[in-house]
């Protein structure tokens, strides 16, 4: 794994924290079968890792297998469970999503959009390295958060 967070790099203090922790959450929750209990966190991330040199391995019109889809969705309710944490409020999220990879996520907190993401060439989704992927996740928590906390009448899902 030496490649998935950088050479000489410990991983163990992005894994137990903050948006890495919910999204090991997630991947856990997903697991029926109890495959993923033998596995460390480590490894059950290191799907999300997509080096350069393997992003340009795959090719530019390449459908989304099923497996990359359900990275993308393990990602996005990590982030919709991370938001929840910070807000104390309901969040869910929407995700539609081409065979060719072209789509949109689009998160939710009462009649709040807190993300609108637009999707293109999904097939190469992955991160950099766990570091990368811990990053990019905690900002769209915390931009979430704090639109939640400017508008918190329409994020209240009493409606």
């Amino acid at each position: 794994m030496s490649g998935v967070a950088g050479p000489g790099h410990d991983v163990s203090a992005t894994i137990g924290n903050g948006f890495v922790r919910d999204l090991v959450d997630q991947l856990r929750a997903g697991d029926t079968y109890g495959q993923f209990d033998r596995l460390g966190a480590e490894k059950l991330l290191s799907p999300f890792v997509l080096t350069a040199a393997r992003r340009r391995e795959l090719g530019i019109t390449c459908d989304v297998d099923p497996a990359t889809e359900g990275r993308l969705r393990t990602y996005y309710q990590a982030v919709a469970a991370g938001i929840e944490k910070a807000t104390g409020q309901v969040t869910s999220y929407v995700l539609d999503l081409s065979q060719e990879g072209f789509g949109r996520v689009v998160v939710f907190v009462g009649r709040l959009v807190v993300i609108c993401d637009v999707l293109r060439d999904a097939h190469r989704f992955g991160f950099d390295s766990i570091d990368h992927l811990a990053e990019c996740g905690a900002a769209l928590v915390n931009a979430a958060a704090v639109l939640v906390g400017t508008y918190p009448e329409v994020a209240r899902d009493d409606f």
